[in-house]
């Protein structure tokens, strides 16, 4: 690749993530891959892309349809196989950064973003309501590369000390015991200027779902009646995703707590401010200034003007 595209600087393997499993993708010319560091609005962008792709405003299992190529979790070859044998436009998930994903310039890219701190609050409840058995699973699946996931701190303001301080690989310096989140945001921020990806920001979801809809559409040539667009808009709502969220994700008690409804938690922004203390603060000035060019690190703390 040129100066002008991306290309893979690093391998991301961990107890999670393998970034050779893309090795084995061919793309297709209409595919879609949404890409986000972690809550940041991931199920709800799968939901959307999802209903614009259908639209017969079914409830699928989301796991069914959309494909995390890049985790370990699933045997390669049976995703691989799944993925082959869709008929519909794919949209497939990923949590690499892109200095760990082979580009191909026609694929779509949709980049979904959010306030770290509030991506935070979001992993905070996904992490500490971690199952045994889930955490059996990741660490005894067969193939993993480097140390065993570790299980949650007691307190949340250690947990927000590691996560903001400590990265998994060497050339990260936040998001333990995960994988970056700001360096992730970065990565693909650096290439905003190609016309495959289109970023989308958690913050104009909620403030104007219709209209993020709509501009989702457009970028992947998807045609919408206004009438389709409100009944979208409703289908994707936080409060119809709660509702239907064991049908959303099945199988989730296996993983949290709670199941599907812990992992569907909030929606909501804000709620860091009720958590974090002046000193977590500091902490996240100082590795935001690292990590963020300006223009990025504004736009993923507010999303559009």
């Amino acid at each position: 690749m040129s100066a002008t595209y991306p290309d893979v600087k690093h391998i991301y393997q961990n107890h999670t993530l393998d970034t050779t499993r893309w090795e084995r993708f061919t793309p297709r010319s209409d595919d879609i891959v949404i890409a986000t560091p972690y809550k940041s609005g991931t199920t709800w962008m799968q939901m959307i892309v999802m209903n614009l792709i259908f639209q017969d405003f079914q409830v699928r299992p989301l796991w069914e349809y959309s494909y995390w190529l890049d985790s370990r979790f699933m045997p390669l070859d049976d995703v691989i196989a799944a993925l082959d044998q869709q008929p519909h436009r794919r949209f497939i998930k990923t949590h690499l950064p892109l200095d760990g994903l082979p580009y191909h310039p026609q694929v779509k890219y949709i980049v979904v973003g959010r306030d770290a701190r509030d991506v935070f609050m979001s992993l905070w409840n996904h992490h500490s309501n971690f199952t045994k058995e889930l955490h059996s699973f990741i660490n005894t699946l067969p193939g993993r590369i480097g140390h065993p996931f570790p299980r949650c701190p007691e307190e949340i303001r250690d947990f927000w000390q590691q996560w903001m301080t400590v990265g998994w690989f060497e050339w990260e310096t936040e998001g333990y015991p995960y994988w970056s989140n700001l360096h992730h945001v970065q990565s693909w921020w650096d290439y905003q200027h190609l016309p495959n990806l289109l970023f989308v920001h958690f913050n104009d979801l909620l403030a104007d779902l219709p209209a993020e809809i709509q501009r989702i559409a457009d970028f992947l040539d998807i045609a919408l009646s206004p009438e389709t667009l409100a009944t979208i808009s409703a289908a994707v709502s936080f409060e119809n995703a709660k509702q239907n969220a064991e049908q959303l994700l099945p199988g989730a008690e296996q993983t949290w707590k709670g199941g599907a409804t812990t992992f569907i938690n909030k929606g909501t922004n804000g709620r860091w401010r009720e958590i974090l203390t002046d000193d977590d603060l500091r902490l996240y000035e100082t590795t935001a200034a690292r990590e963020l060019t300006p223009d990025c690190r504004r736009w993923l703390e507010n999303g559009r003007p």
